[in-house]
């Protein structure tokens, strides 16, 4: 996963000057149409007539990388999500933050009747 521009900046902020940084106190997990990008630009799913919305999410850190520590599980699609082709963690179940995003390793469309998972731990974000 790749850091927002927001949290690339908050990152700076804090390790290199005393500027002081609003840490997040919730994490929600997006679904994407199109890649949302550094600025938030993509197409989040449809929340009109779906079922969607972001679902919360918990993380564990070992060494670099942090994982999410449970699984995420969006509602049943009562109509197409379209096809998924990433994800992104925010601050907010609407609104807020965009943390950081990344590309699925293979797209998934969700037809009416689908369930959108993430195991625990397949949701990675690593500081290199």
């Amino acid at each position: 996963m790749s850091f927002s521009n927001t949290y690339e900046t908050h990152v700076l902020n804090y390790v290199f000057t005393t500027t002081s940084v609003t840490r997040p106190t919730a994490w929600h997990l997006a679904l994407f149409t199109s890649n949302p990008a550094e600025d938030a630009s993509g197409t989040e799913v449809s929340t009109s007539g779906t079922a969607y919305a972001r679902q919360a999410a918990t993380f564990t850190v070992s060494g670099n990388t942090a994982s999410n520590s449970g699984a995420v599980e969006f509602p049943t699609a009562t109509a197409s999500y379209g096809t998924v082709t990433h994800v992104g963690v925010y601050t907010a179940s609407s609104g807020g933050d965009l943390i950081a995003y990344a590309a699925l390793s293979t797209s998934k469309a969700i037809a009416t009747g689908d369930v959108f998972r993430v195991p625990a731990g397949d949701l990675d974000v690593t500081l290199d």
